[in-house]
């Protein structure tokens, strides 16, 4: 679990270099605008400024220089209120990255900020150049309602994906079964749950989610199932695996390698167990190099283990005296 974690603030440290020189001089230039506008606020703001008198004798001109001041303010609010928001999700990002749970609550603050901070920034720009945002909100509403009787579906997601994270079903980086895939959950959005597997990446909406196995919650068991023949002294066998699989170590198991007894009686041979405790994320690794142990270990000492066989009947067709 610890490994996840890093591999996750890992791909975060990624995406922050990734944001490249040009987005930081740009947002150091809006700070940077947003101060001298607030140094010369008397210069730019007040109704005898240069921009307000109509200095020229083109309405255009003037036009333009009005606007000025507009566009300044617009700059400044959204300046101040990314540079916040910024803050703030770097802070959150720092300190609530202990655990899957918390990356997997921050990742569904982190949408839903950003969601309100640009809704928030639109009516306010929109406010600074002089429209009626009250209309604009009631009509907002009105749509709003409209557009929710046609998007059930949308707003199932949204409500399921809170009840995913809030009644901490899964979070990412664990490995879950949802109907006949097995994957990592690398993300848990608003809409969307993703999944990971060999490489292939699984996007399901979250309404349609049922039957959640999660397989991360407590510690998984590999099973080994080794054919021995039959010809084979079973205490003799037996004495050996008691003797020699405490030496048997496989790296990712969390308990001692445990032998379970006869599995099954096949056409071959005899059918024996063997179980390990460990991470779900190892378990196919560690099915592996348990096959690959035990086997080394039966053949170093004597244990035969049968090829398949057909037993032929051949019927005698002379006529009997």
């Amino acid at each position: 679990m610890n490994e996840e974690i890093k591999k996750i603030n890992e791909n975060v440290k990624q995406k922050v270099k990734k944001m490249g020189v040009f987005k930081i001089i740009v947002l150091l230039a809006m700070i940077i605008a947003t101060v001298c506008a607030y140094v010369f606020y008397d210069y730019i703001f007040p109704q005898n400024s240069v921009f307000n008198k109509g200095i020229s004798d083109s309405d255009f001109v003037n036009g333009v220089l009005a606007i000025v001041p507009k566009l300044i303010q617009a700059i400044q609010i959204i300046t101040i209120v990314l540079t916040v928001m910024t803050v703030i999700l770097l802070i959150i990002n720092k300190i609530f990255r202990k655990n899957n749970r918390e990356i997997t609550v921050v990742r569904l603050i982190n949408n839903l900020i950003k969601c309100v901070v640009i809704i928030a920034l639109i009516i306010t720009v929109l406010a600074i150049w002089g429209i009626d945002t009250t209309a604009l909100i009631t009509g907002a509403g009105v749509v709003t309602l409209i557009v929710g009787l046609g998007m059930q579906s949308l707003i199932a997601d949204v409500v399921a994906g809170l009840f995913i994270v809030f009644e901490n079903e899964f979070n990412v980086g664990d490995i879950i079964t949802i109907g006949d895939f097995r994957g990592e959950v690398i993300s848990i959005g608003i809409r969307t749950t993703k999944l990971e597997a060999v490489g292939n990446i699984k996007i399901i909406n979250n309404s349609d989610i049922r039957g959640i196995l999660n397989q991360t919650l407590k510690p998984s068991t590999a099973k080994s199932l080794i054919d021995v023949e039959y010809g084979e002294s079973l205490a003799r066998i037996e004495d050996v695996i008691k003797t020699k699989l405490p030496e048997v170590k496989i790296e990712g198991v969390t308990e001692p390698i445990s032998y379970d007894g006869v599995a099954s009686l096949g056409a071959s041979g005899v059918t024996l167990q063997f179980t390990a405790k460990c991470y779900e994320g190892d378990i196919f690794a560690v099915q592996r190099e348990m096959n690959k142990k035990l086997k080394i270990m039966f053949d170093e000492n004597g244990i035969g283990i049968p090829f398949n066989q057909l037993v032929v009947h051949m019927q005698d067709d002379k006529p009997s005296k």
